[in-house]
């Protein structure tokens, strides 16, 4: 699939004109082993040149090191680009390399803060609420975040991995312009409440791992022999032993559609997911995440893959076939606080 100029969606009825594809950037500085700064810039100048838009990241990739990263490009093309970023992930000063889940106000006031310096930046164009803190009352959280945007620090605000109802009460206190939450070919959980919800409201949805983490594209079979020691899935479930083994067989019928198109897995499970948007009549802008040019343009060219009827069914069914749970603790998700 050859590349071609990048189409443009509204995120949501309120939310930011953005490319109908974004480009995830937490494995530039975070979470999938070492990476090289050179390439990553590389990177992020090839999505700009095809028209990428939005770029996410968030306080807690690297503890802070990705936004940090990021600041020069966005520098470079402030006028042109979407800044989405996060809080939610306190790092704590006796162990960081753990994270505690915080949305109370003083924490939030503080995040703010802290990002717009790392990025510097004068306002951040969407900003989310990374996890959901069940102890603190969402009214309270979203409050802050309005807050945020009467005060010109915010354009527009998100959340990650909320549930339906945990949507219509934040977006009663102020608009949400998107949800962002795991949806692919191997992740559907959120399609039973979540994206009818968003639809609903007007809400758009932000698909994170769009490519399984890169299992979706045959790069890897078992995280725990095939990866580095750094790298964060080497530790989720459906990427080790016989969850990996079961879970790689399904993607025959990837590999078939691909054939039919002479096309790559990774644009097949792309064009999946950028399909969603007719199916659900709603802004789905994935967000896929890579450290290389080439893969940039890889992805870009599936915004203009469109699969038939036959081919969607064939790729239904898969989800439901899938081994292992997306996260080991899935109580941080939408889809552990629903069941």
């Amino acid at each position: 699939m050859t590349d071609r100029t990048m189409p443009a969606v509204r995120l949501g009825e309120t939310g930011p004109e953005t490319s109908v594809q974004g480009l995830g950037c937490m494995g530039m500085s975070f979470g999938y082993g070492p990476a090289d700064t050179e390439q990553s810039r590389a990177a992020l100048e090839r999505a700009f040149d095809l028209g990428v838009t939005l770029y996410d990241t968030a306080d807690a990739y690297g503890a802070g090191d990705n936004e940090r990263f990021l600041a020069p490009f966005f520098k470079a093309h402030r006028d042109d680009v979407v800044i989405a970023t996060k809080f939610a992930l306190s790092i704590p000063p006796d162990d960081p390399s753990k994270r505690i889940i915080r949305n109370d106000a003083p924490y939030i006031r503080q995040a703010i803060e802290d990002s717009l310096k790392r990025l510097d930046v004068d306002v951040i164009d969407l900003y989310y609420m990374h996890r959901r803190d069940v102890n603190v009352p969402l009214e309270e959280t979203v409050g802050v975040m309005a807050d945020l945007v009467r005060e010109g620090k915010v354009k527009h605000l998100g959340l990650s991995e909320v549930t339906a109802e945990e949507l219509r009460t934040a977006h009663a206190v102020h608009p949400i312009a998107a949800v962002q939450s795991e949806w692919s070919l191997f992740s559907r959980d959120i399609e039973a409440r979540v994206v009818p919800a968003a639809r609903e409201l007007g809400v758009g949805l932000v698909p994170y791992s769009p490519l399984g983490r890169g299992f979706l594209t045959g790069a890897f079979t078992d995280a725990a022999k095939e990866l580095t020691d750094g790298d964060f899935r080497r530790s989720q479930p459906r990427f080790t032993g016989d969850n990996a083994t079961a879970n790689a067989a399904l993607l025959e019928p990837v590999r078939r559609v691909a054939e039919a198109h002479g096309a790559t897995l990774g644009q097949v499970a792309l064009a999946w997911v950028h399909q969603r948007a007719a199916v659900y009549g709603l802004a789905v802008v994935p967000i896929p995440g890579t450290r290389k040019a080439e893969r940039v343009t890889e992805n870009a060219g599936a915004a203009h893959l469109v699969l038939t009827e036959e081919e969607l069914a064939l790729l239904e069914p898969i989800a439901g076939h899938v081994a292992g749970d997306r996260y080991a603790d899935m109580t941080f998700t939408s889809a552990g606080r629903e069941q």
